[in-house]
C-alpha cells in the first residue's frame, strides 16, 4: 500500500474531490493539522505522496503563526526527495517561498469560479483537461512568482501565475481543484466574514458552484490521476 501525508490548515479545507481518488489508488491517508501538530516530529520523506493544502494566512506570516517555520523546515525536506508534492494555494505559496520565489499581495482577492488560461507547457501538462473552459475555484489574495527553474503552467485574468510544476514530481496549484462543489456551504460559512468584508454574495457562489459542479467533479480526479502517473526518474 503507498502512503500519503496530508498537511491541513482548516478542517473543510481538506482533499475533497481528490480523497476518493487516492484511495481507489490504495494509499494510506496520514492527515495532519499543521495548526497544533508538532511537524518536527514528522517524516516527510517516507511517504510516497505529500499534499500541503490550502488556508487564510500567508506564507509569510510566521511572527504570527509560528507553525509555519516548521512546515517551511518540512517542505524543505520533502522537496530535497524525488517524490511527489502537491502544493494547492497556501500549500502552493509554502511550495514557492521554500524554492526562493516571491509570494505577495495582489491588492485585489479573487474569489470565484473561473477558467485558467493554460500556457504551452499547460496544454502539454496534466491540467489540458482545463483548456475546454472548465471554470474552477478561486479563492486567494496573494500570488506566487514562479520559481527558477520551474514551469509555468497555467495563470487567469486576475492572478498571472495560477500553477506551475517542477519536474514529474512537484505539482503547485494556486486554485482550488480539490474543492467539493456538494460542500461548498462549508467554504461559504467557513469564510463568511472575508465574503462579507469583499461584499461578495455567497448565493453567487452558490449559484456557480452548482452549475460546475458535474464537470469539476469529473476533471479533478483526471488531472491528479494524470499527475501521479507521470514517472518520477
Amino acid at each position: 500500500m503507498k502512503s500519503a501525508i496530508i498537511i491541513q490548515h482548516l478542517n473543510f479545507e481538506d482533499l475533497g474531490t481528490l480523497k476518493e481518488v487516492l484511495i481507489q489508488r490504495n494509499y494510506n491517508i496520514q492527515i495532519i493539522d499543521a495548526t497544533y501538530t508538532n511537524l518536527n516530529e514528522i517524516d516527510p520523506t517516507t511517504a510516497d505522496l505529500m499534499v500541503i493544502l490550502g488556508g487564510p494566512i500567508s506564507a509569510f506570516d510566521e511572527k504570527k503563526y509560528p507553525f509555519i517555520e516548521d512546515e517551511l523546515r518540512l517542505i524543505t525536506k520533502r522537496l530535497q526527495t524525488n517524490k511527489k508534492t502537491l502544493g494547492i494555494c497556501l500549500g502552493a505559496q509554502l511550495i514557492a517561498r521554500v524554492l526562493g520565489a516571491s509570494v505577495y499581495p495582489m491588492g485585489h482577492l479573487e474569489i470565484g469560479f473561473n477558467c485558467l488560461q493554460l500556457s504551452e507547457d499547460g496544454l502539454k501538462s496534466c491540467l489540458e483537461p482545463l483548456s475546454a473552459e472548465i471554470p474552477v475555484l478561486h479563492w486567494h489574495g496573494e500570488q506566487f512568482d514562479i520559481p527558477k527553474g520551474a514551469r509555468h503552467l497555467a495563470g487567469s485574468t486576475l492572478c498571472a501565475n495560477q500553477a506551475f510544476s517542477v519536474g514529474n514530481t512537484v505539482l503547485a496549484l494556486q486554485f482550488h481543484l480539490e474543492a467539493d462543489p456538494d460542500r461548498i456551504e462549508q467554504w461559504l460559512v467557513g469564510h463568511a466574514a472575508e465574503l462579507n468584508m469583499a461584499s461578495i454574495d455567497p448565493r453567487d457562489l452558490r449559484r456557480q458552484s452548482s452549475l460546475h459542479a458535474n464537470a469539476l467533479k469529473a476533471v479533478a480526479p483526471t488531472i491528479i490521476s494524470s499527475w501521479l502517473d507521470l514517472p518520477t526518474s
